[in-house]
């Protein structure tokens, strides 16, 4: 370890379920004026890893005490079965959040699904309207995703809410991560540069963070000489590598994780990182819509 800078690792873990105790307790809250928070989840065809990240968001919106529905459709379901679904489910008042779980079967526009949901039911942050309102700093009434929305409460751990003055360096410009991990920065008045695949001297790039967010989707990419001392490190990552001839596979980061903590001031690991938080993030979301739903004005997390 760098004698200099004691690195801290940032259990996003910790974060998750503090964020969900807030969450549960303010669903209580809201039960006593009748409202329930309702998530919907959709999912089509029989994908294993959509399977696992369906019951897991299911039962998490179970124990936040919400209203938890799930909608399963054959893998060769029509479009427009799907696209009838949600409709229903955009007239239904005891559902405040919908989510549809990503890759659908390619005989369907992904694109045009996402934008069919309400923009007041879409938790995913993915609808246009709530893209826009992200972008011109409308923050009181976007739904930002989740993974970014959870990314930036962990930055808020280490420097506060006001970034004034800090450089924030995101690697990746994806529709999910990037960009809106790029204007909340912007709204927390850090100078940020978004970096990707076509961007020369990514090294000399990164070196500047005060703040760098790896989303990327390649293992390890990011060394620990492309950080600056004491930057705090937010890795998005999550890539399956083989461990070894006769290991089983393990998760890795963007960021060579062993090499920056002798480096960074502080930086998530890959697992139990930015994971926990996004599904926290998006009870958090399901949490406000009903809110706004009712007209009730509670706590923004």
């Amino acid at each position: 370890m760098n004698a200099e800078i004691k690195t801290q690792v940032i259990s996003g873990k910790l974060a998750a379920e503090a964020l969900l105790s807030e969450v549960k307790a303010t669903t209580s809250e809201l039960a006593k004026s009748g409202v329930q928070p309702g998530l919907a989840v959709v999912i089509v065809g029989n994908d294993p890893a959509s399977q696992v990240y369906v019951s897991s968001k299911g039962k998490k919106a179970e124990e936040c005490g919400f209203l938890s529905i799930k909608h399963e459709l054959p893998e060769d379901a029509a479009e427009k079965d799907l696209l009838d679904l949600i409709a229903s489910l955009n007239r239904d008042d005891s559902i405040h959040g919908i989510l549809v779980q990503i890759p659908l079967p390619a005989h369907i526009d992904a694109g045009k699904v996402i934008q069919s949901i309400s923009p007041q039911k879409d938790v995913d942050g993915f609808h246009f309207t709530n893209v826009g309102k992200l972008g011109t700093g409308m923050l009181e009434t976007a739904f930002v995703p989740c993974t970014p929305a959870g990314s930036m409460r962990l930055i808020e751990q280490i420097h506060g809410k006001d970034l004034s003055g800090l450089t924030a360096v995101v690697v990746g410009r994806s529709n999910i991560v990037g960009k809106p991990m790029a204007s909340l920065l912007l709204a927390a008045n850090a100078t940020v540069i978004i970096a990707h695949s076509r961007t020369k001297n990514l090294e000399a790039m990164c070196q500047q963070a005060d703040i760098l967010v790896a989303a990327v989707g390649r293992p390890k990419m990011i060394r620990a000489d492309f950080l600056k001392p004491g930057a705090t490190v937010i890795d998005v990552g999550i890539n399956r590598v083989a461990a070894g001839p006769d290991e089983k596979s393990k998760l890795v980061g963007d960021v060579d994780f062993d090499g920056a903590i002798d480096r960074a001031g502080a930086i998530t690991p890959v697992p139990g990182g930015v994971g926990p938080m996004t599904i926290a993030m998006l009870m958090s979301n399901t949490l406000r819509a009903a809110s706004l739903a009712a007209a009730l004005k509670i706590r923004t997390y």
